[in-house]
C-alpha cells in the first residue's frame, strides 16, 4: 500500500503573516534592505511573490517595518518583571529573558538593530529607539526612580547600549561564554557603573546606598 499523503493544512491569516516576517527577519539579518527583494522573501517563505504583496500591499518597505516591529514587541516583554524581590535577581531574570531572545532569534535580534542604524527612515528609527526606551524606563522604574537626572540616564542608556553590543558579539563568539555567565557579567556591570556615576552624581549615591546597598 502506498502510504497516505500529509493532510494539506491551509494557514490561518495570522501563521501566514508569522510566516512572512519570520521569512523577512531572517534575511534583512544578512543583508541590507535595499539588497532583498520581495521574490527573495517569497522564495525564502516558499510561497508566490503576489501572496506577499496580498499581506503587505505597501511593498517591501511595509514588510521590513513590520518585521522589525514584531521583533520589538517581543523583545520588549523581555523587560516586563514584578517589582518585587531585590533588586539585582529582578534584573537577572528579564536578562534571562533578554539573551533567551537573542539566543532563539539571533537573525530577528541583528535585523533589529540594524533597522536603527542602516535604514534612514523615522519609522524604522523609531521602532529600535522604543525598545530602547522601555527598556530604560523599566531598569528607573525597578530603581524606584520617577525623574532620573541627567547622569542616571546617560549612565542606564550607555549599559543598555552595552548590553546590545554584548549580544551581537556573543552570537559571533558561537554563543560564548554561556548565557548565564554573561547575564551575570552584565549584572555586575551595571553595578560598577552606577557606583561610578555615584561618585560625580548625589541621586545616583542615593541609589547605591539604597537599592543597592544590601546586594554589593
Amino acid at each position: 500500500m502506498t502510504p497516505a499523503a500529509p493532510a494539506y493544512r491551509r494557514l490561518s491569516v495570522e501563521e501566514r503573516r508569522s510566516q512572512l516576517l519570520d521569512a523577512a527577519l531572517s534575511l534583512f539579518a544578512h543583508r541590507l534592505p535595499e539588497d532583498v527583494s520581495l521574490d527573495d522573501v517569497a522564495e525564502a517563505a516558499g510561497v508566490s511573490r503576489p501572496l506577499v504583496y496580498r499581506y503587505f500591499p505597501g511593498g517591501k518597505q511595509q514588510l521590513y517595518e513590520a518585521a522589525l516591529r514584531s521583533a520589538a514587541e517581543e523583545l520588549e516583554h523581555c523587560f516586563d518583571e514584578p517589582r518585587e524581590g531585590p533588586l539585582l535577581p529582578r534584573l537577572a531574570r528579564a536578562l534571562d529573558r533578554y539573551l533567551g531572545f537573542v539566543g532563539r532569534h539571533d537573525a530577528g535580534f541583528s535585523a533589529l538593530l540594524q533597522g536603527g542604524s542602516v535604514v534612514e527612515t523615522s519609522r524604522t528609527t523609531a521602532i529600535v529607539d522604543g525598545v530602547r526606551r522601555a527598556a530604560a524606563e523599566n531598569i528607573y522604574s525597578h530603581l524606584g526612580v520617577t525623574d532620573p537626572g541627567p547622569r542616571l540616564r546617560m549612565t542606564v542608556r550607555m549599559w543598555i547600549t552595552a548590553v546590545e553590543a554584548a549580544s551581537l558579539i556573543w552570537l559571533d563568539e558561537g554563543k560564548e561564554p554561556p548565557a548565564g555567565e554573561l547575564r551575570d557579567w552584565l549584572v555586575e556591570q551595571f553595578v560598577a557603573v552606577l557606583m561610578v556615576t555615584a561618585g560625580r552624581d548625589p541621586q545616583t549615591a542615593e541609589l547605591v546606598r539604597g537599592a543597592l546597598a544590601a546586594e554589593t
